[in-house]
């Protein structure tokens, strides 16, 4: 469920009006525009509505996650698995079979491969299935401009590849994934793919690339006025400072992921 709709919903279920909701922070075309998912709010309106509506920013997600199937039971239930990182219990509830036949269109069994790649990625360190399944998840795309979902299935297989020591076909991937896509309409999801750009080259030693795909990405992120995966990028850009010996530069980082993962909630990974 995307952020406006959650939002919206919650409202709703309050029996408030978007008048009184926007009342003092915003105008109320502005949250009509953020309900139905046509302006993404900065941090501090985001904040300043969820203190509103009195929720917790761990309810909301500003990626919206992509749907495997008609029932949005089991979308929200993916979603939930995803955004806590329980990979071993989405990799179950993916291959059950009641998931799996719930599947009906081409783009919910693209986004079915994505998702399963993903979880395979991380729980089978052998790599075998996770590197068939996002392979397979690129092979469905059925556009010729790459879709966000497509872009995503090819960083996360430059990860893989990557990790296999293999690249110039990681290279390759991660290049097919970055063309054009200031060109196209900003989704929440495109910030997950520069981080997944800077992840590559991070696995292949090249901590300068990693750093400058770290750095455009934080530009990119917040020139569209979000803050989905800053945590995560501050992460990885103290840990590469840190291996370089900067210890300065380091601390810095560590301290601005460290404030974003508090007050977004935003989780990252203690190790690469």
């Amino acid at each position: 469920m995307s952020l406006g709709t959650t939002l919206k919903q919650v409202r709703r279920q309050q029996h408030r009006s978007q008048k009184d909701v926007a009342a003092g922070i915003c105008a109320q075309s502005m949250l009509s525009a953020i309900e139905n998912d046509q302006y993404t709010p900065n941090a501090k309106l985001l904040l300043a509505l969820c203190h509103r509506l009195n929720i917790s920013l761990d309810e909301v997600s500003l990626a919206t996650d992509f749907a495997i199937s008609g029932d949005d039971r089991l979308n929200t239930h993916m979603q939930r698995l995803c955004n806590q990182h329980r990979y071993q219990e989405l990799a179950v509830f993916l291959t059950a079979p009641s998931t799996q036949e719930a599947i009906s269109t081409a783009q919910q069994t693209q986004a079915y491969y994505y998702y399963l790649g993903v979880a395979q990625l991380h729980v089978d360190p052998t790599l075998t299935a996770a590197e068939q399944n996002l392979q397979f998840a690129m092979t469905m795309a059925e556009e010729r401009t790459p879709t966000t979902l497509t872009r995503l299935a090819a960083t996360s297989l430059a990860t893989v590849r990557a990790k296999q020591q293999r690249p110039t076909s990681a290279i390759q991937l991660v290049d097919q994934a970055l063309t054009g896509i200031d060109q196209g309409p900003y989704e929440e999801n495109c910030n997950i793919i520069f981080y997944l750009a800077a992840l590559t080259a991070y696995f292949l030693q090249d901590s300068t690339l990693a750093t400058q795909r770290l750095m455009t990405g934080i530009t990119y992120i917040t020139d569209h006025n979000s803050h989905y995966m800053l945590a995560n990028s501050y992460r990885l850009l103290a840990e590469i400072a840190a291996r370089a010996g900067r210890e300065n530069d380091a601390v810095v980082a560590q301290q601005k992921q460290r404030f974003l993962s508090d007050l977004f909630h935003e989780k990252v990974p203690e190790k690469f």
